[in-house]
């Protein structure tokens, strides 16, 4: 039990101690730090899997991006060629090399009217392209809340 004789004045008290002894849970916990330090490393390695070896050729380097930039008139460009507005899915299906699998970053100013963009995604669509990402810059001066007019 937890119980200490101490003398007191040639007579001996029954009284508990009051301390808590950390040095067995000090112990338990370094062991259960190191076992899981050893086991962490294992767990991460997956299943264990024999590969076959293959002579093949390295797969060739994925084409840039192409890039259909809207300026603050209006116009359309496809990889820095100016094309008209009718002219847009034929530029995008001339320059696609049969591929498309090809990715494509829409710039558009931020003046420029939601349809002019709309019109741009359009064409692309046509074109049957389906990788396609908006490009935009990130906010300068850290993270601002935009606040509604």
């Amino acid at each position: 039990m937890a119980f200490a004789l101490r003398k007191h004045d040639s007579e001996f008290d029954s009284q508990p101690i009051a301390d808590i002894n950390v040095t067995p849970l000090v112990d338990v916990m370094l062991v259960l730090l190191i076992v899981f330090m050893v086991a962490a490393p294992l767990m991460t390695s997956g299943i264990p899997v024999d590969l076959p070896k293959v002579q093949a050729k390295q797969l060739n380097d994925q084409k840039p991006p192409i890039v259909v930039s809207v300026d603050a008139g209006g116009g359309f460009f496809v990889d820095k060629r100016e094309v008209p507005a009718d002219g847009l899915l034929a530029a995008l299906s001339e320059g696609s090399d049969n591929s498309k699998d090809r990715r494509i970053h829409v710039r558009a100013d931020k003046t420029v009217p939601y349809g002019r963009v709309v019109e741009a995604m359009g064409a692309i669509n046509s074109a049957g392209y389906s990788k396609v990402a908006l490009v935009s810059e990130a906010p300068t001066g850290g993270a601002k809340s935009a606040s509604a007019p």
